[in-house]
């Protein structure tokens, strides 16, 4: 268990003690992708000011440690993702236990999200693919 304040990487990433910490069981939108900023900015203003608790599940396949976030009050931070629309349940990793969570239309607006967790890979390359064209002026 690691436990202090937390240092937001994106919607879904945050830093304790160095260490870096994936949520367990949920998806966020990426910070390149519609909604990434807006649910970096959720999580960070849920942690801000917080001792955060994790408590580590496993590492994934990138290596990245995967653990389940509470706040003091006993709030577990990938609910609390979930239930204001910023990131959406990872049936494959949580087991389904965020689902019921969902605010409607969560996998329309989080659809590049939803598309990764499909494995429908293409729909996300060709996204960032018109990113990096935009980014370099063609």
């Amino acid at each position: 268990m690691l436990e202090g304040p937390a240092y937001v990487v994106d919607g879904d990433t945050v830093r304790i003690r160095k260490t870096q910490i994936r949520l367990f069981g949920i998806d966020a939108p990426e910070m390149n992708h519609p909604y990434g900023n807006k649910a970096k900015w959720a999580l960070l203003s849920m942690c801000k000011g917080q001792m955060v608790r994790a408590e580590i599940v496993e590492e994934d396949a990138h290596g990245r440690t995967v653990a389940k976030c509470y706040l003091p009050d006993g709030r577990d931070l990938s609910a609390e993702m979930v239930k204001i629309g910023m990131a959406i349940d990872w049936p494959k990793f949580s087991g389904g236990i965020y689902r019921s969570l969902e605010v409607p239309d969560a996998r329309k607006k989080l659809w590049l999200a939803d598309a990764r967790q499909k494995g429908r890979m293409h729909v996300w390359e060709k996204f960032e693919a018109n990113q990096n064209k935009r980014s370099s002026g063609n």
